[in-house]
């Protein structure tokens, strides 16, 4: 069955590089009459695509053109003609694939076809790198012939102010980390005015080194945290205030939806103990909000019921088993107003304002495709989370390198002497030596060791890309001893110096095996490029971390078998390889598990990410008029407090607490009493207040007669509220996302809780902002020259 599976990816494999085969001697076909063309005529072909593009022409149509004269400009700009491989790889690349290329094949090289057929569209294309230093060189480096073909290339860096990074962005092709974009994205989300945003929509990405980007940084999110600024004080103050009003006269509860709302003269006192006009004002927002918990503190939540109070800490009980709920926190601000009001000190947060993860960073790109030297052994997850096929080119000249089998010892310190030996031996032989580590510790040991042995090396740690792009250059030259972390120096070719060819090519010794074996093949593969001579061994001991966690009772038992007792031997076995081959998968497996189940958790947050910032770029973007927006949410509102209270026989219903909600949120105490609402349905009492509420909308716009002023009223009171709760309700998420773990001790699946309760959490903060908008902006006094 398995050797079936294989017979057919391997038969798929030939068929697919059949095609792309056929498709680059297409684009190979244009050479003779490219290279014929005058500089100029050349460069006039972009123009040319452009408008045939824009008549109607696909991009695959453009391709095998598009990429010869991509070709023909390589040649003459950079000396480099792209074989035919390499038209290949950009054919996969173009496609929205991976693109799997040994070290040396020249990625960088290969990426330009891709890049400048899909610069044809003018909508955008990002090239993707692991580090700046490497976004600045390439950009540099192909940026020439960009520039030449008559295109923009811009670079984004972290030090760049708004005005430079949307001027990188708005070029043809732009060149960025991957943390940058994420960021940038995040910021664009968060501002008031569509002139602050610096990207464009996403459109195409090809990501240099898809695996280390997409898959060994996809656990860690994005994230933009804020202080919560002042609040402690605001807290307080609220608590404060809270404490000073008299129930009945100044707020009313309504314990339906555990709310409390100021009457006309608790709205009073308020103005007057906080000093202000208005406390409803679009200013006070923040105001408000603490005023609304302090009140719910107070007078909604019970000590000893709902909460408890123990060792200068507010635990929240749960309501269902009456156990202390530890690690949770009430949400939007609650829990901080319990603590001002049981006077307890209060927690302040780092208040997450925004977040997102690279998985779900990517799959917003309308197209997106990635380059890399092994890509193969993930090949599953690529397919899984990104829709992304990978597609290994073949080399453009055989591979003459000699891999020789992993050798095991016994103890850390036998393996070190033994890698110590070997690296004596071959530099006596004037062969240039490449030493994996996995750790930076690891590195400092061995440099240490070679000290003792009087042999000279560099040693390169992941700390500084531009000196280490440097270092691994010079890796090829004869004699030269380099120690790397496994990482350091990816995306820069080491090139063999003169007379290395004869004494064997760079030697690559690796001191253990990475949890992963796309690491262990990156670093095999920095020998033997292009056809030049090169070795690579793997050193292991029983004593590897990798071998302890995954592997050592298995490959013990190998030991005895092969009857090896002494501290020293060495075992060279094909057994061994194979059982730290299957150690390997079995990480790598849970390392998937976890970036899957993140990822997981975090569909939910993107779905209420894309409602929100959807809805976000609707208001930012509108130019005539939001009572389209508005109008539906005061009647959703009405609609809601209306059924809560109307349950049940007419005699039950709680008139007040609706009068209340329409004096509070709606109109003017003037405008109604409880004779207005006596006596009429459920149905009635909502058409009467919406009829008010509209009344009282067409009086807001006539007080101010500009509908310009009228719409930047509308952005101000929805965007403020909408900012308000949506961070708010992140920080709560986290929370429960933290929390939720707890649940699988109670025979609950925790993803099935948390898309349940954060469902739930989403519809209410919905309802909340809903409910904030109708109140801010039927109670909030219009002002001239209003600002967001």
């Amino acid at each position: 069955m398995a050797t079936n599976i294989l017979k057919k990816w391997v038969e798929s494999d030939r068929r697919r590089i059949k095609q792309l085969g056929k498709l680059a001697d297409r684009v190979s076909s244009y050479s003779d009459e490219y290279e014929k063309l005058s500089d100029a005529d050349l460069q006039a072909k972009t123009n040319e695509f452009k408008e045939r593009y824009q008549a109607g022409e696909s991009l695959d149509e453009l391709l095998p053109e598009a990429f010869a004269v991509a070709r023909e400009g390589a040649a003459r700009v950079l000396g480099l003609r792209p074989f035919r491989v390499q038209i290949m790889g950009g054919i996969v690349l173009h496609e929205g694939n991976i693109a799997e290329m040994k070290t040396g094949e020249g990625k960088t090289l290969t990426a330009t076809m891709p890049v400048y057929l899909n610069a044809i569209s003018g909508d955008g294309v990002h090239v993707v790198t692991v580090n700046e230093y490497l976004s600045e060189r390439d950009a540099e480096q192909m940026g020439q012939l960009y520039n030449w073909l008559g295109l923009s290339v811009g670079v984004n860096t972290s030090d760049m102010g708004p005005e430079e990074k949307r001027a990188a962005y708005n070029a043809d092709i732009t060149y960025s980390t991957n943390s940058e974009i994420g960021f940038d994205y995040l910021r664009d989300n968060m501002v008031v005015y569509k002139e602050d945003r610096v990207q464009r929509p996403l459109n195409f990405a090809l990501v240099d080194e898809v695996d280390s980007i997409l898959i060994d940084e996809a656990r860690t999110p994005l994230i933009i945290s804020g202080q919560a600024q002042g609040a402690n004080k605001l807290y307080i103050q609220a608590d404060r205030f809270a404490k000073t009003l008299t129930a009945k006269d100044d707020f009313k509860v309504d314990l339906e939806t555990k709310t409390v709302s100021l009457t006309e003269p608790g709205i009073k006192k308020a103005d007057k103990f906080f000093n202000l006009k208005n406390i409803y004002d679009t200013d006070n927002t923040a105001l408000t909000h603490h005023i609304d918990q302090a009140l719910r503190a107070n007078y909604v939540m019970e000590l000893d019921k709902d909460y408890v109070v123990k060792e200068d800490e507010v635990l929240i009980v749960d309501s269902f088993t009456g156990r202390i709920m530890d690690g949770r926190r009430f949400s939007d601000g609650l829990h901080q107003a319990i603590e001002a009001k049981e006077n307890v000190s209060i927690q302040e947060e780092s208040k997450t304002m925004a977040n997102i993860t690279y998985q779900n960073l990517f799959r917003r790109y309308k197209k997106l495709a990635g380059m890399t030297g092994t890509a193969k052994t993930e090949q599953e997850e690529f397919r899984e989370i990104y829709n992304m096929n990978a597609v290994s080119i073949p080399t453009n000249k055989p591979v003459v390198r000699i891999d020789e089998q992993d050798v095991l010892y016994p103890t850390l310190k036998s393996k070190f002497d033994a890698v110590v030996d070997k690296v004596a031996e071959l530099h006596n032989q004037g062969q240039p030596i490449l030493l994996g580590t996995v750790a930076v510790e690891t590195s400092e040991y061995i440099s240490k060791r070679l000290d003792n042995a009087k042999i000279p090396h560099v040693v390169l740690n992941a700390k500084n890309h531009a000196r280490e792009a440097e270092i691994v250059a010079n890796a090829g030259q004869k004699g030269a001893v380099t120690i790397a972390t496994n990482m350091a120096g990816r995306g820069t070719d080491i090139k063999l110096g003169p007379g290395v060819v004869e004494v064997g090519g760079l030697a690559v010794i690796g001191t253990e095996r990475h949890e992963s074996r796309r690491i262990d093949n990156q670093l095999r593969g920095r020998a033997g490029r292009q056809g030049d001579p090169g070795y690579s061994q793997f050193y292991l001991s029983l004593e590897d971390d990798l071998m302890r966690r995954f592997g050592s009772d298995r490959i013990k038992n190998v030991l005895k078998t092969l009857k090896v007792q002494d501290d020293d031997a060495v075992i060279r076995s094909r057994m061994i390889t194979k059982q730290v081959e299957s150690a390997q998968r079995r990480v790598e497996g849970n390392n998937y598990d976890s970036r899957k189940n993140v990822l997981k958790y975090d569909n939910v947050m993107s779905e209420q990410r894309d409602v929100i910032y959807g809805e976000r770029n609707v208001v930012i973007d509108e130019k005539e008029s939001l009572k389209w927006v508005i109008m539906p949410m005061i009647e959703r509102t009405i609609d809601h407090v209306i059924d809560l209270h109307t349950q049940g026989d007419q005699k039950d219903w709680n008139i007040e607490t609706i009068l209340d909600f329409a004096t509070s949120s709606l109109v003017s105490l003037n405008d109604i009493s409880i004779n207005n609402l006596k006596g009429l349905s459920a149905d009635q009492i909502k058409a009467y207040l919406l009829d008010l509420a509209k009344k009282a909308y067409q009086q807001k716009e006539e007080e101010l007669k500009d509908p310009a002023q009228v719409l930047e009223f509308e952005k101000v009171v929805i965007l403020r509220v909408v900012d308000s709760h949506w961070t708010d309700h992140i920080d709560s998420m986290d929370q429960l996302r933290e929390a939720i773990g707890l649940r699988g001790y109670g025979q609950l699946n925790p993803l099935v809780e948390y898309q349940r309760e954060g469902s739930r959490m989403f519809e209410e903060m919905v309802t909340d902002i809903e409910y904030g908008v109708t109140r801010l902006f039927m109670k909030a006094e219009i002002r001239q020259n209003i600002q967001r």
